[in-house]
């Protein structure tokens, strides 16, 4: 264990010690001939005593010596121990958030019990809900693009470097074959296309790389987009200098927090790199200008880029914030299995604050009425490469917000589809920066969040009652009903009758 560590918790044993004996520091150092300073300094982490210096605690406190240098800590103070020994500290760079460790630390010294309850509480949550590490990491990194309205200037510049360094052309689709040269030739690569097989345990993995003899495993039968992105992603890796990363695309697990990190890192670069900022800004300011929304205009925007819709839509929630100013919006990725009712909110990102739509890790039925999920309906029937729409979603207590979404086959699992969605707010900003907003021909729909907290009555599509929505109500009834017996039961009058 961490020194700093070591010292923090011989510091919270003899707080702890020191409380149940009913001693001040100033009794305690009457008691030891150790100076309240010393003493204050140990017990918030800072020093660590010395054997005699122990000795002498251990005879005041009537504590074996044993038991106070041992770093086991009794149940009260036991989560503590478990946070100190996971270095989950170590692991999350706080200093992304702004954040000291010697804060934190501080913070536990001082309020041991408290945090250690608090702690306490996060674990059993995360145990309830099978919130796992990796869970913990992802949500991190989720609310480290949301404090950065999901813009990051220094990869940015890192992108246009790059492009001038390499004689990249970012005003044309850059090709594949292009960016797997400069793997070869710069960054020693080997690329194999036949190593992973379309059936067998890796038929999802679309691509492997071995650090040791720099071979890239490449899927067979991957489209255009998806090798340009993996490629841009391992050229991220290589020119920005990350150590700390992942092997798989898509990932299977990962052990740090940097990994996890530097792969949000590498595709942000590489979505930078295959979607440049300047011509995007350019041909979605002409698309927005105009009075009418013109579909074909929108998805020609989407087709000057060498990219996916997905790829599209992430770069959308890095342009729109910082070019544009459009700030309230949010971006949700939903996967369906062909002909099943189910619908799994796999990914989301809310900037500027928490969005109406969000994921429910309780089972609920996320409410039909969504285009999210209407674009997966179609596209199942279709069979279509790209389905797409765009609806004005109304929530009764979460605004109105213009919805664009893009529905394909899942290019990870056979049978699946895939809706990417980006939700701007409707506001005086909104309202500036798209003249097409009044349009009669995009729709107007009233939805919910989930059927089992919606408000819409008589919903020809809802999945399940509002039993969320019930139980609130009804306790509220009881709650106002206690309220009026408090009153009238209350009044100098009723206890008179009495």
């Amino acid at each position: 264990m961490e020194e700093e560590y070591i010292r923090l918790i011989f510091g919270l044993k003899l707080r702890q010690k020191r409380n149940e004996r009913n001693l001040s520091l100033f009794g305690l150092s009457k008691l030891t001939g150790l100076s309240k300073s010393y003493l204050n300094e140990i017990e918030n982490g800072k020093k660590y005593p010395k054997p005699d210096k122990i000795a002498l605690l251990s005879t005041g406190l009537e504590v074996p010596y044993d038991q106070m240098v041992s770093l086991k800590l009794d149940k009260k103070l036991a989560p503590i121990g478990e946070l100190l020994r996971s270095k989950m500290f170590k692991e999350i760079p706080l200093e992304l958030f702004g954040i000291k460790e010697s804060d934190l630390i501080d913070i536990v010294a001082n309020a041991p019990l408290k945090v250690s309850a608090f702690i306490s509480t996060i674990i059993k949550i995360a145990q309830h809900y099978d919130f796992s590490r990796e869970s913990f990491y992802l949500a991190s990194v989720r609310s480290y693009q949301e404090a950065n309205k999901n813009y990051f200037g220094d990869l940015e510049e890192s992108v246009l470097r790059f492009a001038e360094a390499y004689q990249i052309n970012l005003s044309q689709p850059i090709a594949d074959k292009d960016l797997a040269e400069i793997l070869v030739e710069e960054y020693g690569y080997t690329i194999h296309f036949d190593a992973l097989q379309p059936e067998g345990p890796l038929n999802n993995l679309r691509s492997v790389f071995v650090p040791k003899t720099k071979v890239l495993l490449m899927a067979d039968g991957m489209d255009e987009a998806q090798r340009t992105f993996i490629y841009a992603k391992e050229i991220a890796y290589n020119y920005l200098g990350y150590q700390e990363r992942l092997y798989t695309f898509p990932w299977i697990k990962f052990d740090t927090f940097d990994q996890v990190l530097n792969n949000f890192y590498a595709s942000y670069f590489a979505g930078a790199l295959i979607i440049p900022r300047a011509p995007i800004h350019q041909a979605l300011t002409e698309v927005f200008a105009r009075p009418n929304f013109d579909i074909e205009g929108f998805l020609q925007v989407m087709a000057l880029f060498n990219a996916s819709p997905e790829s599209f839509y992430q770069r959308l929630t890095n342009i729109l914030p910082k070019v544009f100013n459009i700030q309230d919006l949010f971006f949700l990725r939903f996967s369906h299995k062909a002909g099943s009712t189910s619908y799994e909110l796999k990914k989301e990102l809310h900037l500027a604050h928490q969005q109406s739509p969000r994921a429910y890790e309780t089972n609920e039925h996320y409410c039909r009425r969504w285009v999210s999920l209407k674009v997966l309906d179609r596209i199942g029937v279709s069979n279509l490469a790209h389905e797409f729409d765009v609806q004005v979603s109304a929530y009764e207590d979460g605004g109105r917000y213009l919805v664009f979404t893009s529905a394909t086959q899942d290019p990870f699992k056979t049978g699946y589809y895939r809706s990417i969605s980006v939700g701007l707010l409707i506001n005086a900003e909104l309202k500036r920066k798209l003249a097409f907003l009044n349009d009669p021909k995009i729709g107007i729909e009233k939805v919910g969040v989930t059927c089992e907290r919606c408000h819409i009555n008589d919903c020809e599509l809802r999945q399940a009652p509002a039993k969320v929505l019930d139980s609130v109500a009804k306790n509220k009834a009881m709650a106002m009903r206690v309220a009026e017996l408090m009153r009238e039961y209350g009044s100098s009058v009723n206890q008179t009758k009495a």
